[in-house]
């Protein structure tokens, strides 16, 4: 008997050991916070190592994130009574039952970048608006905002306001740097609702996303959510840090959102600003992937490459001498495996740079410069 009892107090300490080692929910929550933390911090916010860290972060960083409204004056056919368009019923009320201008109202979010009252957002936000309007915590009224540069193609634009004192800022952080499964922030005005703070983590980098005639690259993907409204708006990383600017794609996405990363923001941002427009780099060329097919009749050991399918006239391709049926293989000393990788490079060349293009004409490898210029249509 009496070893029966021992044995059972031997088991009840073994067990109370085990959970001690295994359940310490400050371990679990406030140490994975903490990691993120540690990191650098900028000096105007201090990340503290607790659960409430987020919290931190978003009564850091909120007041620089501002509510956009716009009103666009949209003209065409007013409804009206068909029987006014029959010409017998003209010849007693004239013109007089013109269609009537209708105001249409947008609404989207952006976050102050500068002291002296820059604004970041998406061009889709603001484009074709007549007037632009910003909401900033601490003001009575909203401001009006004037548009200093918008690119449609990247989706971004740059506002500017005339405010009576500085204004708080956020720091562009290195969207680069970034890994997938880290913590963000989104902050905006989803439907209206000023100021509404989603969390998630970075799913996916470099996606592409093509939406009507805008083509997007590299976009970064998580599952924080974004809603129409939140357009605009900084993604944060858990240093208080933008590194996205939240791009509303698809409203119909369950747990998808996407976000312009800030390496893309940081390579024309001062083109909106003195240029209002960016230059994008031109070639004018369209291409094709290398099948097995064209890799055999040309010799070559693998499939790969860009096809030169065809050259637009004047171009800088024409000009430098590329032809239809050559083979891009290297561009600047880098290796062209797919037509995409050649479009990537040149978006990253700027406008005037000579390029060397290393190709393939008929069996015979040889190099060409470029010199890249600016894009005037929607090719290559």
């Amino acid at each position: 008997m009496a070893g029966a009892i021992a044995a059972s107090l031997v088991v009840v300490l073994l067990l109370t050991l085990v959970l001690q080692i295994n359940w310490s929910p400050q371990a679990t929550l406030a140490g994975d916070v903490g990691n993120a933390g540690a990191q650098a911090q900028p000096a105007q916010l201090q990340i503290p190592t607790e659960p409430n860290t987020i919290a931190d972060i978003v009564e850091a960083t909120g007041p620089a994130v501002v509510k956009i409204e716009t009103r666009t004056t949209v003209r065409g056919s007013a409804t009206m009574d068909p029987f006014l368009n029959d010409p017998f019923f003209r010849q007693f009320f004239g013109g007089s039952f013109q269609s009537r201008p209708r105001v249409s109202q947008g609404l989207g979010s952006g976050f102050i970048i500068t002291k002296d009252g820059y604004i970041l957002t998406n061009e889709h936000v603001v484009d074709g608006a007549d007037e632009i309007s910003v909401t900033i915590l601490g003001y009575d009224q909203p401001l009006p905002a004037k548009l200093i540069g918008a690119d449609h193609d990247l989706d971004l634009a740059v506002l500017k306001v005339e405010a009576e004192k500085d204004l708080p800022f956020l720091q562009l952080g290195e969207s680069d740097k970034t890994r997938v499964g880290e913590w963000v922030i989104a902050i905006g005005n989803p439907y209206g609702l000023d100021h509404t703070v989603t969390v998630g983590v970075i799913s996916a980098k470099g996606r592409p996303v093509t939406v009507q005639d805008r083509q997007y690259r590299n976009l970064l993907q998580t599952d924080a959510s974004i809603n129409p409204g939140n357009s605009g708006g900084p993604l944060l990383n858990l240093r208080g840090e933008v590194i996205g600017i939240n791009t509303a794609v698809n409203a119909q996405a369950q747990g998808i959102g996407f976000a312009i990363p800030t390496s893309t923001v940081q390579g024309v941002l001062k083109d909106l600003i003195n240029n209002g427009k960016v230059a994008h780099p031109w070639l004018g060329v369209s291409l094709l992937p290398v099948t097995k097919e064209i890799a055999r009749s040309l010799g070559l050991e693998q499939a790969v490459g860009a096809v030169v399918n065809g050259v637009v006239s004047g171009s800088p391709a024409e000009r430098a001498g590329l032809k239809a049926g050559d083979v891009i293989q290297e561009y600047n000393g880098v290796a062209i495996k797919n037509p995409q990788d050649l479009v990537e490079q040149v978006a990253q060349t700027p406008v005037g740079s000579q390029v060397v293009v290393k190709l393939n004409r008929k069996g015979k490898t040889q190099e060409i410069t470029v010199t890249i210029g600016e894009k005037q249509t929607k090719n290559l």
